[in-house]
């Protein structure tokens, strides 16, 4: 209608957003579902996948747009109804405004990447929208023809690196890349609820499945403490990170550990009957001595 390369691009991206947002309600569907034999994690990893392929698709339409905007400078085409696009626009971004805050919102609430993943991305078709509407009037106020590929060219580039970030995140997710602000707000949670027989906690390994995490760790308890006491201080540990975490559900697997004489520095435990050296100060836990697979005196 108004041969706008422009207009043409960003009607591709709404078109990539409706195929791109029935693959994520499908993938919402499958994490929804209850672990089974077949996935005894469940089957949250589905929302990487949809992350990935809304990405993919993201990013070859960024290819797309700035390969016809390439072909708009070798060969103009004729403007028209300029205005009538940027009324089309207009809907469309004020749409998109209203529906990407509330999927920003949820997905944060959530902890659901796939949620929040095409909330930023229809937040970012705002704000290329907003661009090529105050590109289109500038064209229409001035006759300059040659802006409407170069706004094209931006949007183009602006794509691609949407595209790639959706991809870096679904390629971090797929290959357990650790999260340091789950693992910091884990940990900020176990020094405030920290239990006199928690001697030190390490080895922690992260793992994310839909709005869910799976926490792998040692924990070093007195070697003296009987089977049935060291299972509650697990419990205890489990109950406390998900009584305050923020969303989702956390399991852990926590393998034990002795104390050993070194620890006696850092045990905090006054009335320890086999303590062999003097209590010199808590370690506190942060990620330098959480994560490393040693204990904190060794």
């Amino acid at each position: 209608m108004t041969n706008s390369v422009a207009i043409l691009s960003d009607a591709l991206e709404s078109i990539i957003n409706v195929v791109a947002g029935a693959f994520a309600c499908y993938s919402i569907y499958l994490t929804g579902k209850p672990k089974d034999e077949n996935h005894p994690y469940g089957h949250g990893k589905i929302e990487f996948f949809s992350i990935g392929f809304e990405g993919a698709m993201i990013f070859i339409a960024g290819c797309l747009i700035l390969f016809k905007a390439g072909q708009y400078f070798f060969d103009p085409t004729a403007l028209d109804k300029l205005d009538k696009g940027m009324w089309l626009i207009a809907g469309t971004a004020l749409a998109n405004l209203v529906l990407g805050l509330f999927l920003v919102r949820e997905g944060k609430k959530l902890s659901s990447v796939t949620i929040s993943g095409n909330g930023q991305h229809i937040m970012t078709d705002v704000y290329s929208s907003l661009g090529l509407i105050a590109a289109l009037l500038l064209i229409h106020l001035t006759g300059w023809h040659w802006i409407d590929p170069l706004a094209s060219l931006l949007m183009g580039v602006l794509i691609l690196r949407k595209g790639y970030q959706l991809l870096r995140a679904s390629i971090s997710g797929l290959m357990d890349e650790t999260d340091m602000r789950i693992v910091d707000k884990v940990i900020e949670i176990l020094n405030a609820r920290r239990r006199a027989n928690w001697i030190d906690i390490h080895n922690m390994r992260v793992q994310q499945y839909g709005n869910n995490y799976h926490i792998d760790c040692h924990l070093t308890l007195p070697y003296y403490l009987e089977l049935s006491d060291a299972h509650d201080e697990l419990k205890a540990l489990e109950r406390q990170v998900n009584i305050e975490f923020p969303s989702g559900e956390v399991e852990f697997f926590i393998h034990t550990d002795p104390c050993i004489p070194v620890c006696c520095h850092y045990c905090q435990l006054a009335d320890c009957p086999v303590r062999q050296d003097k209590f010199t100060g808590l370690i506190q836990w942060k990620r330098e001595n959480v994560l490393p697979n040693r204990k904190h005196g060794e």
